[in-house]
């Protein structure tokens, strides 16, 4: 009779939310572990599952057990570290296990993927000279293959494709040399390297470091202080734009190598990754030999299967990517980078809706790890765990090199004539920046060339049919879009509602700034970076790359380009409305603002010669104007948590919004309001307060009406069982969707 041993839980993919037993079939069981990716039967299907426990809870007896039908993966695909992580995220970010678990393991993994196998030919060790000269004669083409071979002396043995493509030969070439005994071929793993292609960030990495300043210096000590103590530690490196936190992170990073540890670098956007992964590489690879790999969605799936199968074998120590590279299977996990922490692009809006930089916190402790996050202009989360002495703080108050921070002029665009796009100094500057040969970035954070469009006479917008928002005039297509949904339409020459033919348009998006901006400076290389432009693969490494040779002037885009990136000749940066962010209704779009002022400066003045920035605002008064203006961190911070407080709102307790919607307005009303009725007193009871429901801002998306519910709470695990559990007993409507968000970021 076979033991418990002998028998595993594993946890679905797809399925039940709960772990199975199963029998691990016979002379496998040194090879099916915890992690295990396995196949198994499930109903009259077959499906995937991961090992979450060897051996079961004793619910079934022996022979009513099924057997697995095997292993997809030679290698476990999630370590034990990332079994404990998933179970914890399950029931803070209310989610089934296996939901957590499917976002952990890269797809080109779940779907048995392999190393790709490429042939490879080589020289026989002894060549005949009379057969040489033959092929001389009667086969020049074999002949010059055999040539080029004989001329290399870095290697021996070339990719058979690589030599086909250099040489312009056909492949019966090869062929021909091989049955002549000539080549040798045989076929050799290849390894799909992100970032591996020729293009070339343009940037110079230094490989050795530099002296680092007193405040770096400072800051490291503390750093290596709570390494060498050993253990779980959170730090919170607060350094304003180019006081140099990458090199601190590195001086950091260089000891937990030497240690034999391993690291996780989280940056917020794919688009930061290239400038990290070249830096780290420069650093650590080419100097230490320590492998770098990269870790995103935006990877081939060749790319992703090596970059985990290198990380799974132990092969390499150091992962970068956005925020799913938080799950990585590190070997030896001893630190975790998360740049850019106050970043909202960290929050997973889909299922499961995580926090990249809570998870990276969590993870450390699991793995009595060091973690270091770091930013120029913190969360006011990580700012209270600093007050609370949950995390240690390290400041970097000035440039390196003694840099001064950018000059900021604040624009009030009520008193420029005419409703213009760019106020006179801007396009002064502008203009004496091209004549210098310097380089400019225009930002707006808004896509499309006018933001609406209406009709004078009868009052008409333009707004989407399936969301309560208006269209966005692109013009370059002319077409009508939403960018909520997705939807389009064409341009009507004429009002829709009332025939007229004096149909306007308001706002301005990106498309416009770049129009207006070819306008001002005729004979400047002007590109625009946003989602419309940049959907070829590479297309932003490769216009990046050009932007940083010298061959763009200016720069206009999103947020894309707003924050993480060193252009050191790029002496101006122009904010076209600082006001976007403000007027949405969320508690948090004073702290978006000044973040996204002091970021976006921080892109100028990086190099030898000082910067300025053009802030053009309707409302310069507003406190997160005249505080980025000062560059007042801890002014704007202090104000911002007074009101905070005051209401309630994070840092001081958790927000979980809960979001109700379907196509009945009705009924998504009645049933959200007989939800708050069921369970408002046990919620109250455990110390939460209830806001709602009630509509949300933008009350339809995609013909779906929308009504939310705020719960605040000291403590998101102490109610979250409850909430769950009258959740699974409360008799929804099938037509409706439900969503609980646990520390939202995205309220609209």
């Amino acid at each position: 009779m076979r033991g418990r041993e002998e028998t595993v839980t594993v946890v679905p993919l797809r399925g039940l939310g709960r772990g199975l037993a199963y029998c691990i079939p016979e002379g496998m069981e040194d090879r099916i572990g915890v992690g295990s990716l396995v196949r198994m039967p499930l109903g009259n299907r077959t499906e995937h599952g991961i090992v979450v426990r060897m051996g079961d809870d004793g619910e079934f007896e022996r022979g009513r057990m099924k057997q697995l039908f095997g292993l997809e993966q030679a290698f476990p695909v999630v370590r034990e570290d990332g079994i404990r992580l998933a179970n914890w995220m399950a029931g803070y970010y209310s989610c089934g296990m296996e939901q957590v678990l499917e976002v952990m393991i890269p797809g080109a993994v779940r779907r048995g993927m392999q190393q790709k196998q490429e042939r490879f030919v080589t020289l026989a060790e002894k060549l005949d000279g009379e057969i040489l000269a033959q092929l001389e004669r009667r086969a020049p083409k074999q002949h010059a293959v055999v040539e080029f071979m004989r001329g290399q002396v870095a290697r021996d043995s070339w990719p058979r494709g690589l030599i086909i493509k250099r040489l312009k030969v056909s492949p019966t070439v090869i062929d021909g040399l091989v049955e002549k005994g000539l080549l040798v071929e045989r076929r050799e793993a290849s390894e799909r390297v992100a970032y591996a292609d020729g293009i070339s960030e343009g940037e110079h990495v230094v490989t050795t470091g530099f002296e680092l300043t007193g405040e770096q210096a400072a800051a490291a000590s503390s750093i290596r202080e709570s390494l060498k103590e050993g253990g779980f530690h959170v730090h919170l490196l607060h350094g304003i734009t180019g006081s140099g936190k990458t090199e601190v992170y590195m001086r950091i990073m260089k000891d937990v190598l030497a240690a034999g540890g391993g690291i996780i670098f989280l940056v917020p956007e794919v688009a930061l990754t290239p400038q990290t992964v070249g830096r780290l590489r420069a650093r650590f690879e080419a100097v230490g030999g320590d492998k770098v790999v990269v870790w995103h969605s935006h990877l081939s799936d060749g790319e992703r299967y090596d970059a985990w199968r290198a990380l799974a074998t132990g092969e390499a120590k150091v992962v970068v990517g956005a925020r799913s590279a938080v799950f990585a299977p590190v070997e030896n996990l001893q630190l975790i980078v998360v740049d850019e922490e106050h970043e909202p692009a960290y929050k997973q809006e889909e299922v499961p809706r995580y926090n990249g930089r809570d998870v990276a916190v969590y993870r450390a402790m699991i793995n009595k790890a060091l973690c270091v996050l770091g930013s120029a202009t913190p969360s006011l989360e990580t700012l209270h765990n600093v007050d609370i002495q949950k995390y240690k703080l390290d400041r970097l108050d000035k440039r390196v090199d003694d840099r001064q921070l950018p000059l900021m002029h604040v624009v009030d665009m009520r008193r420029e004539k005419g409703g213009k796009v760019f106020s006179q100094l801007l396009a002064d500057k502008l203009q004496d920046r091209l004549e210098k040969k310097e380089q400019a970035i225009l930002f707006l954070n808004r896509r499309g060339y006018d933001a609406s469009l209406h009709c004078p006479d009868c009052g008409f917008v333009a707004v989407c049919d399936f969301c309560d928002i208006t269209m966005t005039h692109h013009f370059y297509d002319r077409r009508m879009r939403c960018h909520m949904c997705g939807s389009e339409t064409s341009v009507p020459s004429t009002c829709p509602k009332c025939r007229s033919p004096k149909i306007r348009y308001k706002g301005s998006g990106t498309q416009k700034v770049e129009t207006i901006a070819k306008k001002i400076l005729p004979h400047a290389n002007i590109v625009r970076i946003d989602a419309d432009t940049m959907r070829r693969r590479h297309a932003f490494r490769e216009q990046l790359t050009a932007f940083r040779q010298g061959k763009i002037d200016v720069l206009v885009g999103t947020q894309m380009i707003a924050k993480g990136l060193d252009f050191p000749n790029v002496t101006l940066v122009g904010l076209l409305d600082a006001d976007i962010s403000m007027h949405l209704p969320d508690f948090r779009a004073s702290e978006r603002t000044f973040q996204l002022l002091v970021q976006v400066s921080g892109r100028a003045g990086r190099g030898d010669r000082a910067g300025e920035v053009v802030v053009q605002t309707y409302m310069p008064a507003s406190p997160p104007i005249q505080f980025g203006r000062q560059q007042d961190f801890d002014g704007f911070t202090k104000e911002e948590l007074d009101h905070r407080k005051e209401f309630g709102y994070p840092p001081y307790r958790h927000l979980i919004h809960h979001l109700i919607r379907g196509q009945n307005q009705e009924k998504v009303e009645f049933y959200a309001k007989q939800w708050v009725q069921q369970v408002g007193k046990g919620l109250q009871k455990r110390g939460v307060e209830i806001r709602g429901p009630a509509p949300c801002p933008v009350e339809r998306i995609q013909n779906m009406f929308r009504y939310q519910i705020w719960y605040f709470t000291p403590n998101v695990g102490r109610i979250m069982p409850f909430l769950n559990e009258q959740r699974r007993a409360f008799k929804w409507d099938p037509e409706l969707i439900e969503i609980i968000d646990v520390d939202a970021q995205h309220l609209i």
